[in-house]
């Protein structure tokens, strides 16, 4: 997201380094929890590969996708380490398998958006600030807010951007899973052309006024807070 920050950086460059510090310590957790618990399920139906490969772990190191990673705190779009399934080995069965191992990533990023959001929902933390960073006894307080609210809110985005029934993300999986054989093997041909369609609407979003990705994503984010947090973010 620094590219989308630089007039903090000109303006408060303080609230600048704050705000990275805390999208980037919020982003991590979001793309650690998604993958370990992709790694976690897979390896609960009975798939070795994850453990084998080292994933089965909550050390953000092991999840991390260097040129992902810097895309994410660059422009707000990148990715995480995909987990390796071999779905021959999954109790489940291939197909219901790989699609419950699929919806494990951004339904665990909803269920860590949930917890966070319990100290706004009960107001256990003051939440009215002023906008700029405050060098007063109300720093701390001011900090952990904005470092609840982009947990929050990156877990969401997440949760609901890796639901998108496009390959290589998580919804495709999900769907094929979902689909009688027949309609999944005929869904199953698109696979091939995900990753460039999703390329084509992310392009849109940042070099057009076609924002379909953020039509998409915006207003789902924003209903699932309003419903976890009890007001907007």
């Amino acid at each position: 997201m620094l590219l989308f920050n630089l007039d903090l950086l000109r303006s408060d460059p303080t609230l600048f380094l704050v705000v990275m510090l805390l999208t980037g310590i919020s982003l991590l957790l979001a793309i650690t929890v998604h993958e370990f618990s992709h790694a976690a399920l897979a390896t609960k139906l009975g798939d070795p590969t994850a453990r084998r490969d080292g994933r089965l772990t909550l050390n953000p190191l092991a999840h991390l996708d260097p040129a992902g990673a810097v895309l994410l705190l660059l422009v707000g779009f990148g990715w995480g380490k995909p987990v390796q399934v071999n779905p021959n080995n999954l109790s489940a069965g291939a197909k219901a398998g790989m699609a419950l191992v699929a919806l494990a990533g951004p339904a665990s990023n909803f269920i860590t958006a949930g917890l966070f959001s319990i100290p706004l929902r009960f107001d256990l933390i003051p939440q009215d600030f002023p906008g700029s960073f405050p060098f007063t006894d109300i720093a701390i307080d001011w900090t952990l807010l904005r470092l609840l609210r982009y947990i929050i809110m990156y877990n969401l985005i997440l949760g609901v951007f890796n639901l998108i029934p496009l390959a290589p993300l998580d919804g495709f999986k999900v769907v094929l899973g979902l689909l009688p054989r027949t309609a999944a093997i005929s869904f199953s041909r698109l696979e091939q052309y995900g990753p460039v369609i999703l390329m084509i609407i992310v392009g849109l979003g940042y070099f057009t006024d076609l924002n379909i990705l953020g039509q998409i994503i915006s207003p789902t984010v924003g209903m699932l807070a309003r419903l976890i947090v009890g007001r907007p973010l």
